[in-house]
């Protein structure tokens, strides 16, 4: 291979490598959605999952129901594993939906309920947060605010 084609190689490595999630970034997250749930007086777990779907960060709320913990993670898991936030998925696993049987085709169990939002930097996925323990919407309401902070965070 020629030296040109090398550098070429590099430079196009470059422009597209993106960072991965860090537990430094998992933290922002997790801090993030901690604090909103506690300035709305809601009591939450929160979990925060690479791209791979292994945790990177949790956080549960000593008050907060103890299924908070594993409904976080799984709505972690399923706005990782389609890509969406978990709010946008409800009404497609409901019978006649595209993806009516998919909760329980899996070893993994899914999570339709809001709360759950696929992380991206420079447009690709890296990660997901969820938070259970609120109501749906102000889970899903916690998680956004994490991620409008981790995007604060990471611009520049």
């Amino acid at each position: 291979m020629s030296r040109t084609t090398v550098r070429t190689a590099r430079r196009t490595a470059r422009r597209t490598a993106v960072a991965p999630l860090t537990t430094g970034d998992a933290e922002l997250l997790v801090v993030a959605a901690a604090d909103a749930a506690e300035r709305a007086g809601a009591t939450v777990s929160v979990s925060v999952l690479d791209a791979g779907g292994h945790p990177l960060a949790f956080r549960r709320d000593d008050r907060a129901v103890l299924i908070s913990g594993e409904t976080s993670t799984r709505k972690a898991f399923t706005a990782l594993q389609l890509d969406a936030p978990t709010a946008d998925l409800a009404g497609a696993v409901q019978p006649g939906g595209p993806f009516h049987t998919l909760p329980t085709a899996l070893d993994r169990p899914l999570l339709f309920i809001a709360g759950g939002l696929p992380v991206h930097r420079d447009g690709r996925l890296i990660g997901a947060i969820g938070v259970g323990g609120g109501a749906p919407e102000q889970d899903h309401a916690f998680a956004a605010e994490a991620l409008a902070a981790f995007d604060g965070a990471t611009e520049g």
